[in-house]
């Protein structure tokens, strides 16, 4: 169906159903947020161009329409973060207690993973991700994101078919006013089962009623990484101490070919391939807005464009992008407002061999790398400009909003639409894989459709007793959708469009124009949802000491099964003000506040499939290649047998959250306190139990697990000097303590395997499955025999020898299986925070901004493929695909043990911690220098017309402490592993102008 066409159905239906109302405030219904500390306040809204009739503002009845959460969010101030980042997630890192953000590649526009207050489930594969993410909302949007569903037809999940792109980097950071994070049940409570993991509210820049112009820009280099290039004659060195230690004549015969002669200038000649590799490349971002209006009518209107370019790999986003607001006060009691922001990106791709071969779903004969020769790399680099890849995005959120104020009733309705499109064009040569040339097309959409409607009232009695009443309902409509089609073998290299074959019947049936049908491939699915919300909630505060608030909602999915489509949520908060109840004559004690939350959230279903309890599907695929959606180009029906089984009796998932904390302040609030601690279960969770192999599925899912998060947040912030004309020193600390585990599994099962994975009941759902490697038995006669049967110490039926690893046999039964596999370190961090000083000196300001992870553990999956070279050199899989950068000497080879390579039991296993290393580290991840010119009596006195002049210089990610021993601690996906593919995160140095007139 047309996208256009499905957003007529859509409107249809919300219509139909527009007595629905909506689910709490946001940042566009009602609360108002202080403006950053470096930003021009507000015009006054008694300005000269406002009439008589102008008492009222805009702004003013927003002010009345407030109605918060008796527990205060953290709130970032993106206007301090002089960080030359093109996403939300990057804008945030290190920012907030709680929030941790994962960067597994520094190549620009990649998708990037945050987490509040740990993960809600084991990240088992790449769908996992998408629900345990945050909901990100701005101005009250609810943001649709990508579904998951496109890994069904995939066989590799490094990346989503379509472009991939972070659909995050959509928002201008100049537009944004101020970010909160919502951790707890009683703060994000109002956003219901889509807030349940937590939320990031954004709040851009609101229309003011004067005139003003900003302009904002940067312009700056990524600098490239130093590397150590190596070519045949270290990786021959590398590998004959294996040769004359442990080969035969048979392993000698064996040798690779392109390693067997020394003369060979693409091999054995110079390493300098990384000039082409890695450059020095520009960042630049051009952002300017305008306001104007009276305080009963005004606007803001913003044009802005933003290029990053990566170090390596010839990679880029450009992102081009305009947003209008408008507020409108026809009467002292109608309020009408509007916001559209529709954004462009375009994302250069990388080009390597692995993420080509994973989107062909085509391996190669591997046996020749890519020559570390300039000479030979340019021409693989001249056959793949032959090619193209085409990455698009274009996303449109916006909202209509009318609101009623008479005086204590307020009410608000408002209609708003998220809407995100991907397109990918591919095209490879036959000169690059085999003759074999390759197209894909990819078009998908997600479209999000909310009605709202708010009621609210207050009472006040004698100034003591105050009472905030509010109801409401939401209607919700979601919709996913992908067309994906690719071919093989087309006739030449000239046709790039998967144009089927002419009709043999016909005369030109001999001079083809396009590809055999039998070998294009098409796909297509879809998958809508609907939720319906009803909530009520009420807060009571008596003279500012004692506040208590309560939540009730009411949701009902279409995700979920007709026994259990709706789902109730109530949600308590309490608060004491101590300061003011029992130390208000305590001149010492600024603020004394305790407080705590609890209650019940349902937690959405992202897929549809597990609402249909059995079911059929287009599935035909065979091991290795997923879905094949028709035989012989002839329509199939089947069971899903590879997806797994459903079944009825599936239940809501839910989270329980306990949340204690308590924000202190002394010394005229110079120095601030805030600690929280929470208790957080996630319950009815699905997991896939291999089951009813008998009738040919490779599981069932079934629900029952139970994974507890528990932790504290900390935040602390000083104000060290203050003075009126000197030196100015604030201080920041914000850091996260949080640890997971494993309370139940379905069935009343103790522990389940899954792939290298074992999940535990009462261990971490993070941790690593590992052999523990003690060394190397340097003769036969070091391998322990069993006693009872003169047998030696065997892996998996296999005896140990001379030259294999010490693994500990932890059950002492003489044999090395799972059973001697044991749980250890962890993917996630155990703390994680950041620590941030900014100086100020009359005119000039300094920010350092220091970011950390601790109890961080990663398994070097790189370093585990290069010693494991002969395992990987004669098999035709992933790890044994080697990109130009295998040309690179990464990592400490010393620390390893010399083991037999030609073993049958893989000495270097990466399942093993061996390999696994320490991750934690501490990054300096931002400097900057600023001079505000606006504050100088010469700049004011000759240049009249400017209000504010910010220039700044920043440096970023300049040094990292570690004691991890690969790239970068940072670069480590969610499994945990270094699997060496993601692109460094350069150091970057900007220079930059914020102005206003």
């Amino acid at each position: 169906m047309h996208p256009m066409r499905s957003f007529g159905i859509g409107l249809t239906l919300l219509l139909v159903n527009y007595t629905f109302i909506c689910s709490g405030s946001s940042p566009g219904s009602g609360y108002t947020v202080s403006l950053p500390s470096d930003t021009i306040a507000p015009a006054d809204t008694t300005a000269s161009d406002s009439t008589a009739n102008d008492s009222l503002s805009v702004s003013a009845f927003y002010e009345a329409a407030d109605f918060n959460s008796i527990i205060e969010p953290v709130t970032v101030d993106p206007a301090d973060i002089l960080y030359p980042g093109n996403s939300v997630q990057q804008l945030l890192k290190g920012n907030a207690a709680g929030l941790y953000v994962q960067e597994a590649s520094g190549e620009p526009g990649t998708d990037m993973n945050i987490f509040i207050r740990g993960i809600s489930r084991p990240l088992l594969e790449a769908r996992d991700l998408a629900a345990s993410r945050p909901l990100v909302v701005i101005d009250g949007i609810p943001l649709i994101g990508e579904h998951p569903f496109a890994y069904d037809i995939q066989q590799y999940d490094f990346n989503r078919i379509g472009p991939a792109t972070n659909l995050l980097t959509n928002i201008d950071p100049s537009n944004i006013k101020s970010i909160r994070i919502l951790k707890d049940l009683a703060s994000a409570g109002h956003y219901g089962p889509r807030g349940v993991n937590g939320v990031v509210e954004i709040e851009t820049r609101s229309p003011e009623s004067r005139r003003r112009i900003t302009f904002d820009s940067y312009v700056g280099v990524v600098q490239k990484d130093n590397v150590h290039t190596i070519n045949g004659v270290f990786e021959n060195d590398f590998r004959q101490q294996f040769y004359e230690r442990y080969a035969g004549i048979t392993e000698r015969q064996r040798y690779p070919l392109y390693l067997q002669d020394s003369l060979n200038s693409a091999y054995y000649g110079p390493s300098n391939w990384n000039d082409l590799y890695y450059r020095n490349s520009m960042v630049h971002s051009i952002n300017a807005s305008i306001t104007g209006g009276s305080a009963r009518a005004n606007f803001r209107f913003a044009l802005g464009t933003q290029k990053t370019n990566g170090i390596a790999d010839n990679t880029g986003l450009t992102r081009s992008g305009a947003m209008f607001a408008m507020n409108m006060l026809p009467f002292e009691w109608l309020s009408v407002s509007t916001m559209v922001n529709a954004n462009r990106l375009d994302r250069d791709r990388n080009r390597s061999l692995r993420d080509r071969f994973a989107e062909m779903k085509y391996l190669p004969d591997l046996s020749l790398p890519l020559a570390p020769n300039k000479a030979n790399y340019q021409e693989y680099l001249d056959e793949f400009s032959k090619s193209f890849d085409d990455n698009k995005n274009n996303i449109i959120d916006g909202y209509f909003r009318v609101g009623l104020n008479f005086g204590k009733f307020n009410f608000y309705s408002r209609f708003s639409v998220d809407y995100n499109e991907g397109i990918r064009d591919i095209f490879y040569p036959g000169t690059l894989l085999e003759t074999n040339s390759y197209v894909s097309n990819y078009y998908g959409y997600n479209q999000r459709m909310m009605v709202d409607n708010v009621a609210s009232y207050s009472f006040d009695w004698n100034g003591r007793h105050h009472l905030d009443l509010e109801a409401g309902q939401s209607y919700q409509a979601d919709l996913h959708r992908y067309n994906y089609a690719y071919a093989y073998k087309g006739p030449n290299d000239f046709i790039k469009i998967n144009l089927l074959h002419a009709d043999p019947n016909l005369g030109n049936y001999l001079e083809p124009t396009g590809f055999s049908r039998f070998m294009v491939f098409k796909f297509l699915d879809r998958t809508e949802s609907r939720l319906i919300s009803y909530y009520a909630r009420g807060v009571y505060d008596f003279e500012d000491k004692y506040s208590f608030s309560l939540l009730l909602r009411n949701d009902g999915s279409s995700n979920a099964q007709p026994d259990s489509r709706w789902f109730v949520s109530p949600v308590v908060s309490a608060a004491w003000n101590i300061k003011n109840d029992l130390l208000k004559t305590n001149d010492r004690l600024d603020e004394l506040k305790l407080y705590a939350s609890a209650g019940r959230m349902g937690r959405l279903q992202l897929n549809d499939r597990y609402a249909q309890g059995p079911q059929y599907t287009v599935d035909i695929g065979w091991t290795g290649n997923p879905i094949a959606s028709s035989f012989n180009a002839f329509p199939t029906l089947n069971r899903p047998y590879s997806l797994g089984y459903v079944g009825y009796d599936i239940p809501w998932a839910y989270t329980d959250m306990v949340n204690v904390g308590v924000n202190a302040a002394i010394l005229d609030n110079r120095l601030r306190l805030s600690l929280e601690g929470y208790y957080k279960t996630d319950n009815e969770l699905l997991i896939g139990i291999p089951a009813y192999a008998e009738y040919g599925y490779n599981l069932a899912y079934e629900s029952g697990m139970k994974v507890l998060n528990t932790g504290v947040d900390l935040s602390v912030s000083a104000n060290i000097l203050q003075k009126q004309s000197g030196l100015n020193w604030n201080t920041s600390l914000n850091l996260n303590y949080n640890k997971n585990e494993l309370l139940a599994l379905p069935g009343g099962l103790d522990e389940l395997v899954v792939g290298n994975r074992l999940l535990k009941v009462g261990e971490s759902i993070d941790q690593y499955w590992l052999y523990q490697n003690e060394g190397i038995y340097n003769s036969d006669e070091e391998v322990p025999v069993n006693p009872e049967t003169n047998l030696p110490l065997h892996y998996n039926g296999i005896s140990l020898m001379a030259g294999d690893p010490r693994w500990k046999d932890l059950n002492g039964d003489y044999m090395i299986d799972n059973q001697d596999k044991e749980l250890t370190g962890h993917s996630m961090p155990l703390v994680s925070g950041g620590f941030i000083n900014d100086l100020q000196y009359k005119n000039w300001t300094l920010h350092l901004h220091l970011y950390f992870m601790l109890g961080r553990d990663a398994l070097n999956q790189a370093m585990a493929n290069r010693f494991d070279f002969i395992n990987r050199e004669g098999s035709i899989e992933m790890n044994s695909v080697k990109e130009i950068t295998f040309w690179e000497k990464q990592g400490d080879y010393e620390q390893y043990p010399v083991y037999n390579p030609w073993s049958p039991v893989i000495p270097y296993r990466t399942d093993q911690d061996l390999f696994l290393e320490d991750a934690s580290f501490l990054k300096l991840r931002t400097v900057s220098l600023g001079y505000d010119l606006s504050n100088a009596d010469w700049f004011t006195e000759k240049v009249p017309g400017i209000s504010r002049m910010f220039l700044y210089f920043s440096a970023n990610n300049l040094f990292t402490l570690t004691p991890y021993s690969g790239r970068d601690p940072e670069l480590i996906d969610y499994t945990g592993y270094d699997t060496g593919y993601g692109l460094s995160i350069p150091r970057t140095y900007t220079i930059g102008v914020k102005m206003d007139l």
